[in-house]
């Protein structure tokens, strides 16, 4: 008995380390697809060639600027916004066992955006301090999610009416700031509310990468009462888990990654919420597998925007347009398959 289950565990891992390989395959040719393809076609040896110039010192001055300068911090940006979202919203439906929950359908976005416009057109922000206004209003609109859900404890269900109530007042709140905005301001303000990767630069990608850095571990390390957790909160304190401490880290954790993947690439839709399903569909397990989510948001972000880029003759889409119709599509196949099955 034990032998057989030996093998059948050997068996599980190795067929998730090949389809997590997949992933990173997937990934990593839309990677180089997004460096290569443009108005300016960039062939896979000068490719090679411009990202190891820093190490060889051979360079090619405008092979190098299109590549290092315009097309690389795009490509980063896409990945790294990507896993962020992709994270936060496979946290956010993991603990409030809700496959629709996630940052952009329960406030967490709209409160990022609302700051943002509220940056723009009063505050007349832009660049980093633009990031940081989004950053602190992702911050506070789950804090007050949060204080409004507190009722000798947090239930899932009241999280997500209460966020989709919230997301709903700021959304008026921004359309109330259209009103009294010029009509450069409001083209800034839109562009930003769709979600875009056009104007990527490094400057953007440090403060994400860093947050990245410190706030995956920490969601790995959190994650751990996860399963006892989706037992319900009762059978939780049962087995011995600190219920409110581990909702409320992991509150944080997945906060905290829409609201810096916001401030750097704006409320781009659906990512955080497609993300996760995909992943159980691809792994073909009900386990939470936080780094084969990283790698479908960040592929998917990447292929989307590949497609905002190239889907168009002589236009450029902002990439939140491209991932708002596939989200759009993926809920309508949601929903339908779990009116046919009784389950998402």
């Amino acid at each position: 008995m034990n032998t057989a289950m030996h093998s059948t565990r050997q068996l599980l891992q190795r067929r998730l380390i090949i389809r997590c390989t997949l992933l990173g395959a997937i990934l990593f040719i839309a990677f180089c697809l997004a460096m290569m393809l443009g108005d300016y076609p960039v062939a896979p040896a000068d490719l090679l060639a411009s990202l190891l110039s820093p190490l060889t010192g051979q360079r090619n001055p405008g092979i190098d600027f299109i590549v290092l300068n315009v097309r690389l911090p795009r490509a980063i940006l896409a990945i790294l916004s990507g896993a962020a979202f992709a994270l936060s919203g496979a946290i956010f439906q993991a603990l409030l066992r809700n496959p629709l929950a996630s940052p952009d359908i329960i406030g967490i976005s709209q409160g990022a955006s609302a700051a943002a416009v509220f940056c723009i057109i009063i505050l007349n922000w832009s660049g980093l301090l633009l990031g940081f206004g989004a950053l602190g209003g992702g911050l506070a609109t789950a804090l007050a999610i949060y204080l409004l859900a507190w009722r000798d404890g947090v239930s899932p269900y009241r999280i997500v009416l209460i966020g989709i109530a919230v997301a709903a007042i700021l959304s008026a709140v921004i359309s109330y700031l259209f009103t009294r905005a010029r009509i450069s301001e409001v083209q800034q303000a839109l562009g930003w509310l769709v979600g875009s990767l056009n104007a990527a630069s490094y400057s953007q990608l440090w403060p994400l990468a860093a947050a990245l850095c410190l706030l995956v571990p920490m969601g790995i390390f959190l994650a751990r009462p996860l399963k006892a957790l989706e037992l319900g909160d009762d059978m939780a304190r049962a087995l011995g888990t600190r219920v409110e401490l581990a909702h409320l880290g992991l509150i944080v954790v997945a906060v905290a990654l829409s609201a810096f993947a916001t401030a750097a690439a704006g409320p781009v839709a659906f990512v955080a919420f497609m993300s996760a399903p995909i992943t159980k569909r691809i792994m073909g397990t009900g386990r939470h597998h936080f780094g084969a989510v990283m790698l479908v948001g960040a592929a998917l972000m990447t292929a989307a925007d590949l497609l905002a880029q190239h889907a168009l003759p002589e236009m450029q889409l902002p990439v939140g347009v491209v991932t708002g119709l596939l989200g759009a599509i993926f809920l309508l196949w949601l929903l339908v398959t779990a009116s046919r099955t009784g389950r998402i």
